[in-house]
């Protein structure tokens, strides 16, 4: 989307419709774009789960049924937790978001650009489709295979001595390598540019 020239824009975290807060597949899609949606122009946590809630009335011949509950708590409070910790992450890049928006409304510029928009020598950024940049310090891996718990990411070379910060441990790597990076259900790996 950005890329087309569509820098704002969102998606409803864990889809639309469906979806069942009590199931453990459902938990843990759900997490999964959670995280992604903190690294996201705009995060939205909106839809209509199932099971759907009896009808309450009607207006105008209408049926007035809600989905299920869609609040970060109905899925549990494992599930709880890791959003609350996406909430403070996206919560402590407001500053940042702020900036790249300007920047986007000023001049185009995409706050979520594939790798290719910050590398563009980089042969191998142009044919990496599953990982992206937010902003220009910040590579996001999206996690998007279920039971997914290690994930193999392409760090694009960086110039001079700088190195790739994983941000939930810590460690560093230099650029122009893929690493194997473990991705518990609580983490999603980025990696900062320093």
């Amino acid at each position: 989307m950005a890329i087309a020239g569509i820098p704002w824009w969102t998606r409803d975290i864990g889809g639309f419709h469906g979806g069942d807060p009590d199931d453990p597949k459902s938990r843990e899609l759900f997490v999964r774009w959670f995280q992604w949606g903190a690294f996201c122009p705009v995060m939205r946590l909106h839809g209509d789960r199932e099971p759907r809630q009896p009808q309450q009335g009607t207006t105008g011949g209408a049926t007035c049924c809600s989905g299920a509950a869609n609040e970060v708590w109905s899925y549990g409070p494992e599930v709880y937790d890791i959003c609350r910790k996406y909430i403070q992450v996206r919560e402590s890049l407001r500053d940042y978001t702020r900036h790249f928006m300007r920047e986007a409304h000023e001049k185009g510029s995409p706050i979520m650009r594939p790798l290719f928009y910050e590398f563009p020598g980089d042969k191998r950024s142009w044919e990496t489709s599953t990982q992206y940049m937010y902003g220009n310090k910040y590579l996001v891996c999206p996690v998007l295979e279920a039971d997914a718990r290690t994930l193999k990411v392409y760090l694009p070379p960086l110039e001079d001595e700088s190195k790739w910060t994983h941000m939930n441990g810590g460690e560093t790597y230099s650029g122009g390598q893929v690493v194997k990076v473990a991705c518990p259900l609580d983490e999603m790996p980025v990696f900062v540019r320093q």
